[in-house]
Parts: structure tokens; C-alpha cells; sequence
């Protein structure tokens, strides 16, 4: 599926939260569980209990997956940025502070870098992405499949350009569980980076995993969040995005209604919509996908 959005008069987006140019503050609790983590505070307070670990996604660092990359000692309140500057979700695990990084579909194996800003000052952090090939499919369509006439081409542009201001979306505050919610019933296809080739043209991988049921079959969302998006979208058709904090997004797509509308709170679980086939498909289904800082990655990573 090739993302979309929504024309200027179908369209409605939340107020603006911290764009991409904004750092994350990490939550003081999260701070306590690295510290705790580290060593770095040699006891607890008398009857304080340690507090549990944030339950992470699944550790992939392949293109369109996720690397989590330890922090090391940091001093004060850390600041990671991918090497394009897009602000990194922050975290803890055994080890301490982590980022937890969203790889693209485009990116090449080798070495990565973020950059990390604390109390020490400004340090170069490595990790490594390992090569993954992911299954093509060839098709011989109709052109008209294919070829938009110029009336959708023009739609399609305006909105790319209205969906890249909403993949910049970045609160600072989120779940302690970044584990998810299938957001609705059936089979998670194993369709997410799939390249698609048209009568020899070949398209964008496929961006996220897609979930065959019924119309009408109720679609949740798959962590608590903010609603802060919502359209008829000329490929996707009805879509809701979620905010779920720190640059964790969720598009779901293809609805055949929906339920919530921009600026509203949900939590995990509550109902956002239902299944159904608008926009460009060929029957009902539910597409979704996770972006974190700005990549689309394998929602299965993040499957409890």
C-alpha cells in the first residue's frame, strides 16, 4: 500500500504538539527505573520497592524494523536524534537508558549513528543494521491501476505534503508499555515489506501489516493516545492516525467508519472505528502501521 492523505477539504488534523525539530524530555520516572537499572543508586530508600521494566518492542535492526541501543552513563536529561535530526524515543531496559529506534525500509546495511545531548555534552552513538530481503510480488494490472489521471495526481500531492507534517508529530510523554494491541480480530498477514512490481514498474514496499475480516468488524486502538488525524484518504481511504507518545504513531486504514475524532484521548482498546474497504483495495481489511520517528516498522515487533 502506498501512503496517502487526506485532500485539504476532507481532512482534519489535531492542534500542532512538538514538531521534529523539538528533543525529548524524558519522563522522571523513567530517569529513576535507568538509574536503578545502571547501579547508579546503590540501594532504594528503605521499603521502596525496585520498579519493573518497561516492557519493550521486539529488538530487530534490520531495515523496517527496530535497534535497541543502550545509552551508556548519561547526565541529566538526554536527547536523542536519528542522523537526519528526528528526535528518538527513550526508554530503559536491563541495562539502563536505551533508545529505541524505528530502522526505514530504505535503509542500507552497515553502521548507523544517533546523537546523543546530555550534561556531558554532545557524543556519536553507533549501532549496526543487518541486511534483510523481503519478498516481491509481479503483477500485470490494468494501466488504469497503475497510471492516476491528473485530477488524483494532484490530489495525491496535496496529501503526501499534509501526511508528512502528521508523521512529524512528537509528544513527549509515553505508555509504559510500548508493547501493542492487534487492533482488531484475524490473521496479521506477513505482507509488511513487501515490493509490489506493476507491469514491471515497481512500487513502494508495503508499509505496514494488513489484517483480512468483515465490514463493520470493530477496529481498537492499540495503546492509550491521541487521536490526531482522520480522513478520507485517496489510498487509504477512512484513517485514523494515534499518537502514542515519543514519535510512536498508528495509521489504520480502509474504515468503514470512524469513531473518534482529532484531539481526542483513547485508551488501549477503546474503539476507533470499524473494517471496511474505502479508499483503493480490492476487498475489506484493516491496514495498519507503526512509525516510530518517522519509519514505518513491523508492527509484529510490537505484538504482546
Amino acid at each position: 500500500m502506498t501512503f496517502a492523505s487526506t485532500s485539504p477539504c476532507s481532512r482534519t488534523i489535531a492542534p500542532a504538539a512538538e514538531q521534529a525539530d523539538s528533543m525529548p524530555l524524558l519522563p522522571r520516572r523513567v530517569l529513576l527505573q535507568a538509574l536503578l537499572a545502571t547501579g547508579a543508586l546503590a540501594s532504594a530508600p528503605a521499603g521502596m520497592a525496585m520498579p519493573p521494566l518497561p516492557q519493550l518492542p521486539r529488538s530487530e535492526a534490520v531495515p523496517g524494523g527496530v535497534a535497541i541501543v543502550p545509552l551508556g552513563a548519561i547526565q541529566g536529561d538526554p536527547r536523542v536524534t536519528t542522523e537526519n535530526g528526528t528526535p528518538v524515543l527513550l526508554s530503559t531496559d536491563a541495562r539502563g537508558m536505551v533508545a529505541v529506534v524505528g530502522i526505514p525500509l530504505s535503509a542500507q546495511p552497515g553502521e548507523a549513528r544517533l546523537t546523543l545531548r546530555d550534561g556531558n555534552g554532545t557524543r556519536t552513538i553507533a549501532y549496526a543494521i543487518a541486511p534483510k530481503t523481503y519478498a516481491e510480488q509481479h503483477l500485470k494490472v490494468s494501466p488504469k491501476v497503475v497510471d492516476l489521471s491528473p485530477e488524483d495526481t494532484a490530489r495525491y500531492q496535496r496529501e503526501a505534503a499534509h501526511q508528512a507534517k502528521v508523521k512529524q508529530r512528537f509528544s513527549p510523554e509515553t505508555a509504559f508499555s510500548l508493547r501493542l494491541q492487534q487492533p482488531t480480530a484475524g490473521r496479521l498477514s506477513n505482507s509488511f515489506g513487501k515490493r509490489r512490481v506493476f507491469n514491471g514498474q515497481p512500487r513502494a514496499p508495503h508499509s505496514g501489516a494488513d489484517i483480512p475480516a468483515p465490514t463493520g468488524q470493530v477496529v481498537v486502538s492499540p495503546a492509550d493516545g491521541t487521536v490526531i488525524d482522520t480522513g478520507d484518504y485517496f489510498f487509504n481511504g477512512n484513517t485514523v492516525w494515534i499518537d502514542h507518545g515519543q514519535g510512536l504513531l498508528s495509521m489504520l486504514c480502509h474504515l468503514s467508519r470512524i469513531d473518534v475524532q482529532p484531539g481526542q484521548k483513547v485508551k488501549r482498546g477503546d474503539t476507533v472505528g470499524a473494517v471496511g474497504a474505502t479508499g483503493r483495495v480490492t476487498g475489506p481489511h484493516l491496514h495498519w502501521s507503526v512509525l516510530l520517528n518517522q519509519a514505518s516498522v513491523d508492527p509484529g515487533l510490537f505484538l504482546e
